[in-house]
């Protein structure tokens, strides 16, 4: 409970690029979540130095397409700011962890009930494995930061990454250069029900 309570959202970093031995721990405590019918559904792709500017230049250009695409609804771009913010966070961050789920393609692509249950089912373990690797460095004494703001970039990191497979998620990882407070948190009886 300590570590769950003590991690948190890190999104000022210094500038040391953390071991690769640290690095292959993260990744093994990812590996060694749950996953449905142990599928083990997860791929993990680290950039650093220069293939991680490469892949930033391509969410940039990513970001920048939406943001000027007049035929894009201006409701599907309300989250483009935080991205865009989102994008320095992970210029900043030594390491960046792409993750993608190899049982699934694009997220806006359409498929049959029984593939979206078993997409869902598949991002459910890739949560398990992000949350054990960011409790393993945070034990490490690592920064993280779990990134969704990919999907408002996807075709361009998809196309820079040369992958079929999902892109779910990032994780900025590194040394932090902040202690942030707790975040604040529903209470109990707000989520929780017994019947």
């Amino acid at each position: 409970m300590d570590a769950i309570k003590e991690r948190r959202s890190i999104r000022k970093y210094r500038a040391e690029l953390p071991d690769r031995k640290l690095i292959g721990e993260v990744l093994q405590a990812g590996m060694l979540a749950p996953s449905a019918k142990n599928r083990q559904p997860w791929k993990f792709i680290v950039f650093t130095e220069k293939s991680k500017e490469q892949l930033l230049r391509a969410m940039d250009a990513g970001l920048t397409r939406m943001l000027d695409d007049s035929t894009i609804p201006q409701e599907a771009k309300t989250g483009l700011t935080d991205a865009f913010h989102t994008l320095k966070i992970m210029q900043e961050a030594p390491v960046l962890i792409m993750i993608l789920n190899t049982n699934s393609g694009s997220p806006f692509d359409g498929i049959s009930p029984a593939d979206r249950i078993t997409e869902i089912c598949d991002s459910l373990s890739i949560g398990a494995a992000v949350q054990n690797m960011l409790l393993k460095a945070a034990s490490l004494g690592l920064g993280t930061l779990w990134i969704a703001n990919t999907f408002y970039a996807y075709p361009e990191l998809a196309a820079f990454i040369g992958t079929p497979s999902q892109l779910t998620c990032a994780v900025a990882l590194g040394y932090p250069d902040e202690a942030p407070p707790p975040r604040p948190r529903k209470k109990p009886e707000d989520v929780a029900e017994y019947r």
